[in-house]
């Protein structure tokens, strides 16, 4: 016969606490795990960690609390530990098989983040990516192209290519390769794009600019302008260079020379 005190006493109550107990530490352990990650990202001891360190620390301390606090619940139900040990490897092991190209992301955003070879904010060129780096994740690095297209690539591309960080350094050098007819006085030539590179207020006074003659051409002569300014003004200097030395050519009568056809008509042979 059906009694139900019994039930109640051998099943409901002692369960039914365990129960209980059990959705209070996960209720506890994950508020815990949020303001522990809320806490160590606001602590000095990650305030002068790079950004993306910062994250991925914070982001690993709150699943590692997250994950301990889910195997103490079950544990408070009853389940043995042998046994979650064992689901917790088997998943472990069909997660890793499944996410392999995740895996391989982690550990490449793991290598950028600890080697550095680029920040947030510095111009890079990997591969067929050349933008500016917006957000290094956990999978993926984010890069805004200067088209302003935003290119979401996987760490592992990037660590394996060969990065040209153009933010690197505080300066760069600008090189021009120009052209003018044979017939050119080259010190004019040489006086006349110094005088240009000199008047333009955001090319540096050290290093010096040079000019100097790279190529015999078969139909000009080959010279080239090198200049420096501050990483940040490159492509202003870039383009405002070409357009300043084409109007000073102008002016002293320097030629560059074309492809030109000339057309000779016969007059006797149209008569």
């Amino acid at each position: 016969m059906f009694n139900l005190a019994d039930f109640l006493n051998t099943y409901i109550i002692p369960y039914g606490f365990k129960l209980v107990l059990a959705i209070v530490i996960l209720i506890v352990g994950f508020l815990l795990a949020k303001g522990l990650a809320k806490s160590l990202s606001k602590s000095n001891v990650l305030s002068k960690a790079d950004p993306n360190a910062q994250n991925l620390i914070v982001n690993i301390v709150k699943t590692a609390v997250r994950v301990l606090t889910v195997f103490t619940a079950v544990m408070v139900l009853g389940v043995p530990q042998s046994s979650v040990v064992a689901v917790i490897a088997s998943c472990g092991l069909a997660i890793g098989l499944a996410l392999q190209g995740g895996l391989s992301n982690i550990a490449a955003g793991l290598i950028i983040m600890v080697c550095k070879p680029f920040h947030v904010g510095d111009f890079i060129i990997a591969g067929d990516i050349t933008g500016v780096v917006q957000e290094i994740g956990l999978f993926y690095t984010k890069v805004l192209t200067p088209d302003n297209l935003l290119i979401t690539s996987p760490n592992s591309t990037l660590s394996g290519a060969t990065v040209t960080n153009l933010s690197a350094e505080e300066i760069r050098r600008v090189d021009f390769d120009l052209r003018v007819n044979y017939n050119t006085d080259i010190e004019l030539t040489r006086k006349v794009l110094l005088a240009v590179a000199q008047s333009n207020d955001l090319v540096l006074k050290e290093p010096e600019s040079q000019v100097f003659i790279h190529q015999h051409d078969t139909s000009a002569l080959g010279v080239k302008l090198r200049i420096w300014c501050k990483s940040s003004d490159y492509w202003t200097v870039y383009f405002d260079m070409w357009e300043d030395v084409k109007k000073a050519f102008d002016k002293f009568g320097i030629e560059i020379p074309y492809q030109h056809i000339n057309v000779i008509v016969d007059k006797d042979e149209e008569e």
